[in-house]
């Protein structure tokens, strides 16, 4: 079944958990099959049965059987059993053992924006510094980021661009600036909203690199596109180029990453202390 979902245009699954997401959504869709059929066959037998030629008088008592009544309740039931017994597990892991720092998880904070994400990274230091919301200026510090926090001093931001490395926990804390967005990375398996006023832990897991997934997309229709984020809450007249990118690597190319930004970090506060010498 996944495979006929992914002809249909699933995304193939490139995270840990989305396997059993996948499973959901293909027992679902195995239901509704059935449901499909079965009332389509059930609203025919209902033509034929209850046609005026096999009925050319009214019979004001009707159907006396109780077998529609049995199956509804079944169908309830097999729903029941698949949201109680698959889809609850799912969620309940993913909300309530958030990984941190401490465990290993990679943490990168996610501020979104009409109509950007904002990817704040903590540096060498592991540690995020302290941000105000007076200190915002769109153009060089959209998220208020406060440089007099020694914790702030080797923080860095990217606007739509965010890098992690595979095999490695993934945690993204989740804000939004102005109005509800929604964070979705459909190969991962990913979505949730980003709410003003609230900080909501997400997590995963990458099991392939952005170069091993352009691999497999060769000969494809998405052949040349790596991961995307997208926003899947309509947030404003701007909200259709509100697009990001999502680049996994491996781990001793994501640690490199980190390195050349260090840099480009020091070089900006070198020029910054050239712009304030006065001669």
């Amino acid at each position: 079944m996944l495979d006929i979902l992914q002809k249909l245009g699933l995304p193939i699954n490139v995270s840990v958990h989305g396997g059993e997401i996948d499973e959901v959504i293909s027992l679902f869709h195995w239901l509704m099959l059935f449901l499909f059929i079965g009332w389509g066959l059930f609203f025919l037998y209902t033509l034929y049965r209850f046609s005026a030629s096999r009925n050319p008088k009214a019979d004001y008592a009707g159907v006396k059987s109780h077998v529609s009544s049995g199956l509804e309740v079944a169908v309830a039931l097999i729903e029941f059993v698949i949201l109680i017994g698959f889809a609850l597990p799912i969620w309940a892991n993913r909300v309530n053992d958030v990984p941190n720092k401490a465990d290993g998880a990679e943490e990168i904070r996610v501020v979104a924006q009409q109509y950007a994400w904002n990817i704040h990274y903590p540096g060498n230091d592991g540690i995020f510094g302290a941000r105000d919301v007076n200190l915002v200026d769109e153009e060089s510090n959209p998220i208020g980021l406060d440089k007099s926090d020694p914790n702030a001093a080797d923080d860095f931001t990217t606007i739509n661009q965010l890098h992690i490395p595979v095999n490695k926990q993934i945690r993204i804390d989740l804000s939004s600036k102005d109005v509800i967005h929604s964070f979705f990375l459909p190969e991962f398996r990913v979505k949730q909203d980003a709410i003003p006023g609230m900080s909501i832990p997400l997590w995963f897991e990458a099991t392939m690199t952005s170069e091993d997934y352009l691999e497999t997309l060769v000969g494809s229709a998405r052949e040349g596109k790596g991961f995307e984020i997208a926003c899947a809450q309509l947030c404003g007249l701007g909200h259709y180029r509100m697009q990001g990118f999502l680049t996994v690597h491996s781990e001793e190319d994501y640690t490199a990453w980190l390195d050349e930004q260090a840099q480009l970090l020091l070089e900006e506060d070198d020029e910054d202390e050239w712009g304030d010498d006065d001669w």
